[in-house]
This record gives structure tokens, C-alpha cells and sequence, in this order.
């Protein structure tokens, strides 16, 4: 594993880390505002690189099956949407400005179900980043160093606006600054670690590519659909998560088509 590889892997990691360190510059929290056009910009930026960097390099390496050049990218998205299916009613986690936690119930702290939340959205996060790499490092035609890095880029964008939105409303639960940039922090380490899972395993992942990369985009769409969009509509400001969305997704869909 080369250089480049390993910091295209640490790039969303840092997004996280950086818009956690929100905690120590934001002092009355995120306005309302703010937050709906974050919320959208994430989705925008996920539904982009679910389609430019993983759905459509899918279709292209199955352009062999003719007709059923499509099979491998529908079968990995429902996969993908079913495996996060699973995560919302397996792991105990809890929403922005939801008072009920979701999944099991279990006597965690509203600051651990907050964390859990967010982490969920970052595993898949992490498994389309390893996965693209993992087609550099095989050298396949259809995946690009250059749309890797796109991607990378393009969730640490979104990741920035994540990472804040998980450390500040941990210091509403009464907890330390620091300690809240941490957490916040440590919610994206899932991403880098399914990274390098999934490139660990590159050689045996090859003739199933498309499905992973599928896979990935399903997961990553769940999250914007079951999540994202709906947090960033309710309530006052609803237009802003739509103004968001909009940017997130051109910035995504530019990075992606000029360095891919």
C-alpha cells in the first residue's frame, strides 16, 4: 500500500476530526439554519458520489454481461440498503432532535446513542473509499487514482459539517469540551478502518467489485433517505437542507467528473 493510497484513506477521517473541533470555536451551538444546509449538503454530496463514483464505475466494469450490465449494481445497492436495514434495528442509536432512541432498547448514555448514529452513517463511508481503492490498487480501467481521491475529498466535505454536528450537541449532555472533540472525532474511525478492511482483502474483492461498490452506494443512500433528508426538512428552515442538497451534489458530481 503506497503513500497516496493511505492519505487518500485518512482524507474523510480528517473532515471528521476537523468539524469536531467545532466545540472549541462555536460557543452557542449550530443554528438551526446552519444546520438544515449542512444536513443537505452531506446528502447532496452522498447521493453524488453514490452515483458518479460507485453506481455508474459498477455498471461499466459489467458492461461484459451486455444486457444484464446492470444486474451487479442493482443486486449490491439492495444489499447495501438491506444491511443498513439491519444496522437501524440491530444497533440502539439516537437522531438529532429526537428524544426516543431507535433499535434495541438499552440503558446507554443519550451522548453513546448520539455517537452511534452517527458512526452507522460512517461505515459505509468508509467501505466506498476502501473499495475504490482497492480497484486502483488492482488496477482497474474503470476506477481512476484521481476519482479515488475525488471521493475522498468529496466525504471529507461532508464530513465536516457531520463531525460538528455530533460534537456540539454533546456538550448540551454536560460534557467537556475536549472530551466532546474527541468523540466527535472518534465517531469517524470507522471510516478509515473499513477502508483498510476492505483493501486488506482487495485480491479476493476483484471479480466482485461491482457489487461492493453497489453496495456501498446503497448503504450510502439509505443513510441520506432514512436520515439525512428528513432531519433536514422538518421544521423551520426546511428550504436550506434543499439549498444544501443542491450544492453538496454539484461540488460532488464537479469533483468527481474533473479529476476522474
Amino acid at each position: 500500500m503506497n503513500t497516496n493510497t493511505i492519505t487518500g484513506i485518512m482524507i474523510p477521517f480528517l473532515g471528521t476530526a476537523a468539524g469536531a473541533a467545532g466545540v472549541f470555536f462555536l460557543k452557542d451551538g449550530i443554528h438551526p439554519l446552519a444546520q438544515k444546509l449542512l444536513l443537505g449538503f452531506a446528502s447532496g454530496v452522498m447521493v453524488a458520489a453514490s452515483v458518479w463514483s460507485l453506481l455508474i464505475p459498477a455498471m461499466d466494469m459489467s458492461e461484459p454481461m451486455g444486457n444484464l450490465a446492470f444486474f451487479p449494481a442493482a443486486a449490491g445497492f439492495l444489499l447495501g440498503i438491506f444491511f443498513l436495514f439491519l444496522m437501524d434495528h440491530l444497533v440502539p442509536h439516537l437522531h438529532l432532535d429526537q428524544k426516543e432512541p431507535e433499535g434495541p432498547k438499552k440503558s446507554l448514555a443519550r451522548s453513546t446513542m448520539l455517537i452511534l448514529a452517527v458512526t452507522m452513517h460512517n461505515i459505509p463511508e468508509g467501505m466506498a473509499v476502501g473499495v475504490v481503492y482497492a480497484g486502483v490498487l488492482a488496477g482497474n480501467q474503470d476506477v481512476s487514482a484521481a476519482g479515488a481521491i475525488a471521493l475522498s475529498a468529496g466525504i471529507a466535505i461532508q464530513n465536516f459539517p457531520e463531525g460538528a454536528i455530533i460534537s456540539m450537541p454533546l456538550l448540551g449532555t454536560g460534557m467537556k469540551k475536549g472530551k466532546a472533540f474527541l468523540y466527535g472525532m472518534l465517531s469517524g474511525i470507522v471510516e478509515p478502518a473499513g477502508a483498510f478492511l476492505m483493501i486488506l482483502f482487495a485480491s479476493a474483492l476483484t471479480p466482485f467489485l461491482p457489487y461492493f461498490l453497489s453496495f456501498a452506494a446503497g448503504a450510502m443512500i439509505y443513510v441520506v433517505v432514512e436520515e439525512l433528508i428528513p432531519e433536514s426538512s422538518q421544521g423551520k428552515h426546511s428550504n436550506a437542507g434543499t439549498i444544501g442538497f443542491a450544492a453538496g451534489f454539484v461540488i460532488m458530481m464537479i469533483l468527481d467528473v474533473a479529476l476522474g
